[in-house]
């Protein structure tokens, strides 16, 4: 599944980026007035091969949940359970991502990868209209990275491959456009070491205070993520392989969920820095799947700005948020919307009567 999906990946059309140029071009508004929501427009028009694309609607958030053997190193002060137990209030509904999500009018499922200890409710019937759990764990949470292997090679495939069917699943009920969520008590660190692996850049410029973690917690993190890098020397060319070595299952299922939403041609808007730490994977499996992102938002990681330069995305939206859960992917939404709508909206020049310069 993984070697298909990634051979279905093809560059953005050339011929519907230059139509929606030249529409934007008549549109009744100065040219570049927009800003950056002309370019995406355009973008969002080679990646559906039509001009105007489609409306990126419904909105649907795929919340991946995994816990971490690196917990053990104290990178973190949240007790493991916080995982199972926050999984469990995104199914009651009662978290931020379920508020911003009925606000956005998108759907919300959450999917165990890998979470570590039983979800209080799980077997409970919930609410068909609520927010749904896919069971698909691969194991218990990770290995701690700093010992051995995170993951074994399959199981790392079988994440990515999770998240590429669910991709699949959310596109085939209706979605228009996919938006990254995450949980996993400790899983900054890896999306540091991920960063670091991907991008080239320091552990130290790659790795931020996650939950807000005091200077002591702050170094021993920059350390793990320097012994893990020391430890297994992750390269790039196997992105495969620095999943499995330094990465979460949440990682390798969000990496999945955007080589699905690339290989189906549907956008797929980023949250913070554990998504596009799955995005730096995603890149070094697809280098065009860069062209269905869409970073919803800048983190106050450092390393989020670190691989949105590596990619060469631009946040839509920067409030020095750092939740995860999909919250900045949410907010972010109806500027996408908006990007897209004006293609289909506004009137030009000739067909309004207004005169150009």
């Amino acid at each position: 599944m993984l070697e298909s999906t990634v051979a279905a990946i093809r560059p953005l059309d050339e011929a519907a980026m230059a139509a929606a140029r030249e529409l934007q071009g008549r549109l009744t508004k100065p040219a570049g007035s927009l800003g950056a929501l002309e370019p995406l427009s355009v973008r969002l028009a080679g990646l559906a091969g039509a001009c105007p694309p489609p409306l990126p609607e419904p909105a649907a958030v795929a919340i991946f949940a995994g816990d971490h053997g690196v917990h053990a190193q104290g990178v973190t002060p949240w007790p493991q359970e916080v995982t199972a137990q926050m999984i469990a209030n995104f199914l009651a509904g009662g978290a931020v991502v379920n508020a911003f999500a009925r606000q956005a009018g998108a759907s919300v499922t959450v999917v165990d990868v890998g979470v570590a200890t039983p979800i209080p409710g799980a077997d409970e019937p919930g609410d068909p209209a609520g927010p749904r759990l896919v069971a698909a764990n691969v194991r218990a949470g990770t290995r701690d990275m700093t010992v051995t292997a995170a993951l074994t090679r399959d199981e790392a495939r079988a994440a990515v491959e999770t998240g590429i069917r669910v991709a699949g699943e959310l596109i085939d009920a209706g979605a228009g456009i996919l938006l990254t969520g995450d949980m996993g008590i400790g899983n900054t660190t890896p999306s540091a070491t991920l960063i670091a692996a991907f991008s080239g850049v320091d552990a130290e410029a790659a790795t931020g205070r996650g939950t807000g973690v005091d200077d002591e917690t702050y170094a021993r993190k920059v350390a793990v993520v320097r012994t893990a890098l020391a430890r297994h020397e992750p390269g790039p060319a196997d992105p495969l392989g620095v999943l499995a070595t330094v990465g979460g299952l949440e990682h390798a299922a969000l990496t999945g969920l955007i080589l699905g939403a690339a290989a189906r041609r549907v956008p797929v808007l980023l949250d913070g820095v554990i998504a596009v730490s799955a995005a730096l994977a995603a890149a070094a499996f697809a280098p065009d799947a860069v062209g269905a992102m869409v970073a919803g938002h800048r983190s106050a990681e450092p390393g989020a700005t670190a691989a949105l330069r590596h990619l060469g995305l631009e946040p839509l939206i920067d409030l020095g948020l750092r939740l995860g859960e999909g919250t900045g992917a949410l907010l972010a939404l109806p500027v996408v919307t908006g990007a897209v709508r004006v293609l289909h909206e506004v009137a030009t020049f000739d067909s309004a009567g207004v005169a150009e310069k």
